[in-house]
């Protein structure tokens, strides 16, 4: 499992109706339901959605930049996007579709001003790539990058409280308290556990 994945799974309750969005392969929800929760998983991909079924996992091929419109209004008590956020084209629409369907949100991605990034970009001119951003511009499925800054002012605009922040190092692993106090510039990624 990856490490960002290990950090949301311990967010998440026992027993919790969880939903993810951009599931990927299935592994997160597949090990969250191993853990007790009862999953649903949506992903656009066809090789996801067959990767899915494939693990047993429960999931609906839908594009969730179009919005979640096949969902009732709190209708999971968790909605988990893992390293989705910087690849949806309307990432305010998705938060606002996240906050009706979902009673809590717990929101991964990498953050795009940590200090190697910036020191990549400057000593080399191109585009960085790092473990958490491991696409070169050409290939990369990601296309909203955003800052820790960035995505807190977006959460406050859509009218999410921060229940917690975790900070992740470039493994995405739990960071150490230094990094709090320059997280925009020290942490490679952020798990945010979120609530209306």
């Amino acid at each position: 499992m990856r490490a960002d994945h290990d950090v949301i799974a311990s967010l998440v309750p026992v027993g919790s109706r969880v939903l993810d969005l951009g599931c990927g392969d299935g592994s997160l929800l597949e090990e969250l339901i191993r853990r007790g929760a009862d999953g649903l998983g949506v992903e656009i991909s066809d090789d996801g959605v067959l990767a899915c079924l494939q693990r047993g996992v429960p999931v609906l091929q839908d594009d969730i930049d179009k919005g979640l419109d096949d969902l009732e209004d709190d209708s999971f008590d968790i909605v988990i996007m893992s390293l989705t956020l910087q690849a949806v084209h309307h990432p305010a629409l998705v938060l606002r579709e996240m906050n009706r369907v979902g009673r809590k949100s717990i929101i991964s991605f990498p953050n795009f001003a940590h200090w190697r990034l910036r020191t990549q970009l400057a000593a080399s001119g191109r585009m960085p790539v790092s473990p958490l951003l491991p696409y070169t511009w050409y290939e990369t499925p990601n296309i909203r990058l955003c800052s820790i800054k960035d995505f807190e002012a977006l959460a406050q605009a859509e009218g999410f409280t921060v229940e917690e922040r975790i900070l992740l190092n470039e493994g995405g692993a739990r960071e150490g308290s230094v990094t709090q106090r320059a997280a925009n510039l020290l942490a490679a990624g952020a798990v945010y556990l979120l609530s209306r």
